[in-house]
């Protein structure tokens, strides 16, 4: 049996993480709205930047949008794709995964399923997380964790989302704040 938190848990639980956070200059928390229309609200430590690129997700390049900031020693963001079904959206989404595995090939691997309310059951939430050295970076020692996970629009399409924390943050708490801090409508 999966328990599932009520509305006024989650709420209390954010409070007391937002109030613990508040003594801290470095994790100044907030909800920001992430894509056009906002369907999926996100807890960031700090005032985000946006951006869009175009993302190869199987044979096609395909539009991402971006939030995200960097505080105490971390970079968190989250990015946003749109797809025109469930059957388009589990194809990028295993794509989107692979690309992850495969920039962190060779470090030491941990996946496992997740859980995020009002989230699509398929494609299936995912937590993922690296340690070691990215393809891309010179540096080894290097950490990773990643939620995704999938909203279903009542026209049919699908929203994915990778959110993501690159680095150890100061605050260790406060990976556990921002994957928690995902709410979809």
């Amino acid at each position: 049996m999966t328990f599932v938190p009520s509305r006024r848990a989650v709420l209390v639980a954010g409070t007391a993480a937002l109030a613990a956070a508040a003594c801290s200059p470095t994790f100044n928390w907030r909800e920001v709205p992430v894509g056009g229309d906002a369907e999926l609200v996100a807890l960031l430590p700090c005032k985000p930047d946006r951006a869009e690129r175009d993302l190869r997700l199987g044979s096609q390049p395909v539009a991402v949008r971006m939030i995200g900031c960097e505080a105490g020693g971390a970079t968190f963001a989250v990015a946003q794709a749109g797809a025109s079904d469930a059957m388009q959206a589990q194809s990028w989404m295993a794509a989107w995964q692979s690309q992850a595995r495969a920039q962190w090939a060779g470090s030491s691997i941990d996946e496992r399923p997740a859980t995020v309310p009002r989230a699509a059951a398929v494609p299936a939430p995912l937590q993922f997380a690296a340690s070691g050295q990215a393809a891309a970076e010179k540096r080894p020692g290097q950490q990773v964790r990643q939620l995704w996970f999938a909203h279903q629009q009542r026209n049919g399409t699908v929203s994915l989302y990778q959110a993501t924390v690159l680095g150890a943050p100061s605050a260790p708490e406060a990976v556990q704040t921002f994957f928690e801090g995902m709410r979809l409508p």
